[in-house]
């Protein structure tokens, strides 16, 4: 058994091969964690979990949601049409089923910023935000699943000013070892996606380099390994679709980075992922 920690299975990429996706991964032995990024999204996550035994849900609004923006990304481009929080609405989510495992994805995006907005004021509003998915996880005892992109030290910085505890994933980490023992020293986890496979870019090797870093001296006991899918297939399978069986490529990488037999870091990342969504029941 694998748990792909995030994943995203009810995006309209899916739509024509769904079905088949789920199987593959079901018979690869994949527990799956798929994350809502707004209402839509959420609501089809957690009917998915629902008609699914392998599936679970975790529902929230993605930061770059509450703008009106054209996003690109690796495998889609879309429309973020600009949503606000309803927590009556997320909170009826996680009250309609036992597999709502988690509250996210939610955090701060620096990457994706209106034309004609301020980086500070986005900033604000996103940490807003963030401030309510943090409430609605702590009302009903759910750990949060934080996505940060070109902001760690931001987040950082604003987290240490946070009265708040809190279990939590950042997950598809890429920061630097400085950044991930903050997020460490708060008691979080680190998630990790096929990213680590990737090779040092030449022109700019450091990111790869420092990813490394990280993977070599985190705490065994908090990783998860996650594919982001349908976005970041590992290296293996570079330009096709990714897809939640392939978390096996990132526990086999970071296996054999850290020396530890695979399937003894297999069942550790299961049990780290156990111990955080402690909802997921297996």
């Amino acid at each position: 058994m694998i748990i792909d920690s995030h994943c995203h299975l009810q995006f309209k990429t899916f739509d024509n091969n769904r079905g088949e996706v789920i199987v593959r991964s079901v018979e690869k032995g994949v527990i799956m964690n798929t994350i809502g990024t707004q209402m839509s999204t959420s609501k089809k996550a957690v009917d998915l979990a629902i008609g699914n035994e392998n599936i679970y849900a975790t529902v929230g609004l993605h930061p770059i949601q509450m703008e009106k923006i054209d996003v690109e990304e690796e495998t889609t481009m879309f429309v973020a049409r600009g949503e606000d929080f309803d927590t009556e609405y997320y909170s009826n989510l996680i009250e309609s089923s036992q597999k709502v495992v988690a509250v996210g994805e939610t955090g701060l995006d620096a990457y994706h910023i209106p034309k004609d907005q301020k980086l500070e004021d986005v900033m604000e509003k996103q940490w807003g935000l963030f401030l309510k998915h943090v409430e609605l996880a702590k009302k009903y005892n759910l750990p949060v699943v934080i996505h940060v992109r070109d902001a760690h030290d931001e987040m950082i910085e604003r987290l240490r000013g946070l009265r708040e505890t809190m279990s939590a994933v950042v997950h598809c980490f890429t920061g630097t070892w400085e950044q991930a023992q903050s997020y460490l020293d708060m008691g979080f986890h680190l998630g990790f996606t096929g990213v680590v496979t990737f090779p040092p870019k030449k022109t700019d090797p450091k990111p790869q380099n420092d990813l490394l870093e990280v993977l070599d001296k985190v705490p065994v006991d908090r990783i998860l390994v996650e594919t982001d899918a349908p976005f970041l297939a590992p290296q293996a399978y570079r330009g096709k679709q990714s897809e939640p069986w392939m978390t096996e490529e990132v526990v086999r990488f970071i296996a054999k980075r850290r020396g530890i037999e695979f399937e003894n870091f297999r069942q550790i990342t299961v049990e780290n992922t156990l111990n955080l969504f402690q909802k997921i029941k297996i």
